[in-house]
Order: structure tokens, then C-alpha cells, then sequence
């Protein structure tokens, strides 16, 4: 049976009014925020909903407004199972799983595999392993990992022997230690024992159209790039990094290095193809990695870094890690910017910021650059 003009009518009103409600584009948004202000009912399901729901969107004509879980009761709705509109949301109760993984993980002397957390937290694996992934941005082992290297810092320093600093840090045997060791730590065991003493860490000071640049490399590849107004301040912030290595100032070898940073500063091109010690945790080294991979020329907002990486909900963690970010300009965290395009905060300067994208923008369309660009890059690069 059709509808007569008249239902279509008031079909029509329902839409528009729903849809001109500002709690509807809470809806569509499914913003957290709004959950417990309101609820909502869907009349072609039958059930009730939290603003947040993931379920698939209802159109608007459907949906029906209310101010308590009893109203929506009243009515005759049940609550959604997905949801669960009368307690606390999924994400809430999954968060709470997650967080007491994380507590045995910190807690335990032995890494805990997979069906261990799984076990405990009365998930399947393979569910734990893709809401722990998606909440924290790296994967249990990974953060496993984590907590390991951290465990190992502590104990080389407060240990009497290595030895003793491998089984204290949790490692199973001396050969699986051996083989991650110089990963996490950057130098070997006994060296970082030391405090680092003696590692030798090479530097430059140079002028760029930014201003003064410190490069700092180890054995591997750059750990530093820092840019500034005064070359003192530079090289102090190298030595409070590096408090126990050997700084070595620039040979005729080393200021051909510190000449290609240069170059990339004020004259940027595609690949720097720059030997590189990237330290950090293993959630930053893949937002680096990540950040690596913007092309020249183009931007992207925190949100989109993380989900780049598999992990949709950590843009704060993504903001935290480009700000740890040593390594100034060869990882472009300078080309992440805010969710409307706004250029947000950098460790070098806002002002040196809209710099490097002003000239990496007109390094792709080659023109002069404008001192003042001041908005979001783009170009059919990027698209």
C-alpha cells in the first residue's frame, strides 16, 4: 500500500525537522561527548541508542529524540545490543580490558603472549589483538616490547653485571637480548651501562634561511637535526641529549653532510636519502615512518597519520610523537597540521613552519616563494 500526499507530507516534515535538529549532527558525527545529554530511538528497528553508536545511520524520518533511557522505554524501544545505551559503551568497557592488559603487562616478569591477555580479559585473540591495536596504535607485542626496553634501560644502569640486566628486564636468553639490544638502545649494552660514555657523536653547526642548524650523527646515521636562533643553545640541547658521549666537531667528511641538510631546508626536493638513527619507542618510529611518507608539497592532520598507521583513535599520541621528533625537517613532522588545516604548534617555531611548507610547496609548482603563505598546502600531488 502507498503512501497517500498527506503521509508523504508529514514524512517530509519528520525528515527536515530531525535533520535541522543540532542532536542529529551528534549523531551523524557519533561523538562521545553527546552520550548521556540525549538518546535516540530508530522506529524501523525498534530499538534505542547512545549518540555515539556505530551502528549503520538511520535516515532521519526514522529517528525519534529523548531526554532520559525511560522515555525511550516508555515507548516501547529496547536498548541496542551494540551500544549498550543503558550502562557504560563499548569503547568504554573495551578501554577498561585494554587498560588492565596493559597493568599485567607492567606487572608481569615474563612477556605475556596473546592468549595470555586474551584469557584474561575474557576476549578471543584475535578480537583483543584488533581493539588493542586500534586504541593504543601498536599491537600488544609491541608494547610488550616497549615496556621491555624500558625495564632494560633501568636495570643496565641499577645492575651489577649485563647479565644480570637481561634476565632482570625479562629476556628469555642472552642470544635473543643480543639480537634486539642495539635496536633499542642505539649503542651496545656496555656502553649504554656507562651512561653512553664514549660514544662518539659527531656534529656541525651551519646558517640556513631559517636560521642556525645543529646536525648530530652516531655511528648508524643522524640522531639530530635542530634548528634555532642562537648556535649555543643548539649545541646545549645536544649535550643535555647526549650528556656522556664524545662530541666530535665538524671534519672537511662531516660538512659535506651538514651542506645536504642545508639543502633540503632551502632547497627541497623529493628524497633525502640521509643515513638516519631513529630512536624512540616503537609506536613514534612508525608515526616517523608515516610522517616519511607525505609527499613534498602536501600536508596531512593528525587524524589521518593515525589512521594511516592502523590506529584511527590516537591522533593525541600522533601529536605527542611528532613533538618528540629530533630529527628536524628529514622527518617533516612540520607537514602535520590541524584537522580544518590551520597550521598548529612545532618545536622549531610556528613561524619556521609555515616556511618549510611555503618552500615545499613552491618546490613542486616551481615559483618564487611566498613569505605570505599562511594556509594548508595542497596540490593535485596530494589529491
Amino acid at each position: 500500500m502507498g503512501f497517500r500526499q498527506g503521509d508523504v507530507s508529514l514524512q517530509l516534515q519528520l525528515q527536515f525537522s530531525i535533520a535541522d535538529d543540532p542532536r542529529w549532527a551528534l549523531i551523524v558525527a557519533r561523538d562521545e561527548t553527546a552520550d548521556g545529554q540525549f538518546w535516540f530511538s530508530v522506529s524501523t528497528t525498534g530499538i534505542y541508542c547512545r549518540p555515539s553508536c556505530p551502528s549503520r545511520r538511520a535516515r532521519p524520518e526514522n529517528v525519534r529524540f529523548h531526554e532520559t533511557v525511560a522515555a525511550a522505554r516508555a515507548e516501547g524501544f529496547r536498548p541496542c545490543k551494540r551500544c549498550n545505551p543503558d550502562g557504560i559503551s563499548n569503547d568504554a568497557a573495551n578501554t577498561r580490558l585494554i587498560v588492565k592488559a596493559c597493568r599485567m603487562m607492567e606487572k608481569s616478569e615474563r612477556e605475556l603472549s596473546l592468549a595470555d591477555l586474551a584469557v584474561a580479559v575474557n576476549l578471543s585473540p584475535s578480537y583483543f589483538h584488533r581493539i588493542f591495536k586500534a586504541a593504543m596504535g601498536i599491537t600488544p607485542k609491541h608494547y610488550s616490547a616497549g615496556l621491555r626496553a624500558e625495564r632494560l634501560r633501568e636495570e643496565l644502569v641499577k645492575s651489577d653485571t649485563v647479565t644480570e640486566a637481561i634476565y632482570g628486564s625479562g629476556f628469555n636468553s642472552g642470544s635473543r637480548f643480543y639480537e634486539t639490544s642495539q635496536g633499542i638502545l642505539g649503542m651496545t649494552p656496555k656502553t649504554y651501562r656507562a651512561g653512553g660514555k664514549n660514544e662518539e657523536i659527531h656534529f656541525a653547526l651551519g646558517m640556513t634561511s631559517l636560521g642556525s642548524i645543529l646536525v648530530a650523527s652516531s655511528r648508524k646515521g643522524i640522531v639530530s637535526i635542530l634548528i634555532g636562533d642562537d648556535p649555543d643553545i643548539l649545541l646545549r640541547g645536544l649535550q643535555k641529549r647526549f650528556p656522556h658521549a664524545k662530541l666530535i666537531g665538524a671534519d672537511a667528511d662531516y660538512e659535506g653532510l651538514i651542506a645536504r641538510v642545508v639543502s633540503l631546508v632551502d632547497k627541497p626536493r623529493l628524497s633525502s636519502n640521509l643515513p638516519l638513527d631513529i630512536r624512540g619507542t616503537a609506536f613514534q618510529q612508525r608515526v616517523w615512518k608515516a610522517l616519511r611518507e607525505i609527499p613534498l608539497g602536501c600536508t596531512a592532520t593528525y587524524s589521518e597519520i593515525a589512521k594511516s598507521i592502523g590506529a584511527p583513535t590516537a591522533a593525541r599520541a600522533v601529536a605527542s610523537a611528532c613533538a618528540a621528533n629530533k630529527i628536524a625537517v628529514v622527518i617533516p613532522c612540520h607537514r602535520v597540521v590541524r584537522n580544518d588545516g590551520s597550521i598548529s604548534g612545532y618545536a622549531w617555531g610556528i613561524n619556521r613552519k609555515r616556511s618549510l611548507l611555503a618552500k615545499e610547496a613552491n618546490a613542486q609548482i616551481g615559483v618564487k616563494p611566498d613569505a605570505s603563505f599562511t594556509n594548508r598546502v595542497t596540490s593535485d600531488a596530494c589529491r
